[in-house]
């Protein structure tokens, strides 16, 4: 599958590189030849970037983001598990739990690399969900390549775990707060995550 409102960026440069080789046949022309190669490497760049595969959702808590977990921090309240997505991995995030939408905000901001110690202030969306362990929020996160993020979910909407809620594109970092109590981390950092699949956290008491 195509990530949601990505078909333009694939279609693009292959129609562009058909017009390329028909011109380049036409006029033997070394020039078109090399554009026409140029955009048949950006079709299939585009294709693996947008892509968006079927996922078997996982037990517990699952990862919003596919990834590296890079930082989890504990506070007197929350823990904050940190995923940096790089250029080759799915850009499609999804709910780690089931919730209600109880806040999204769009924060405008810098676009410095998603690694580096400052990106929190970088461009981001802000999803804060109402749900059975409490307020559970997602950050999704610019980078230096990524300059758009897409939310597929709007403010009062009831979410399904697993269920896509937006897409970063071309990469960069997912931040999500959990509250501290009644949960147990699965994860540690430098672990390979999988949106929708990976169990990151189990939940010990239901009410």
């Amino acid at each position: 599958m195509i990530a949601k409102g990505a078909w333009h960026w694939i279609i693009t440069p292959l129609i562009l590189s058909v017009l390329a080789f028909v011109l380049s046949t036409n006029h033997s022309s070394s020039i078109l030849h090399f554009l026409a190669f140029i955009f048949i490497i950006l079709f299939f760049m585009f294709l693996t970037f947008f892509r968006d595969p079927y996922r078997e959702i996982g037990k517990g808590i699952t990862a919003p983001a596919d990834g590296i977990v890079k930082r989890i921090e504990k506070n007197d309240e929350s823990i904050m598990i940190s995923t940096f997505m790089r250029i080759h991995d799915v850009h499609v995030n999804r709910c780690p739990i089931d919730g209600k939408v109880m806040g999204l905000k769009h924060v405008l901001g810098k676009h410095i690399p998603a690694y580096k110690e400052d990106y929190e202030k970088n461009e981001k969306v802000i999803i804060d969900l109402d749900t059975k362990i409490g307020k559970v929020r997602i950050i999704q996160i610019a980078g230096i390549l990524a300059r758009r993020i897409v939310p597929y979910v709007k403010d009062g909407e009831e979410l399904k775990k697993g269920q896509k809620i937006g897409i970063v594109r071309f990469g960069s970092r997912v931040d999500l707060h959990l509250p501290l109590d009644d949960i147990r981390l699965k994860i540690k950092e430098e672990t390979r995550i999988y949106a929708g699949t990976t169990q990151i956290a189990e939940v010990e008491r239901v009410e």
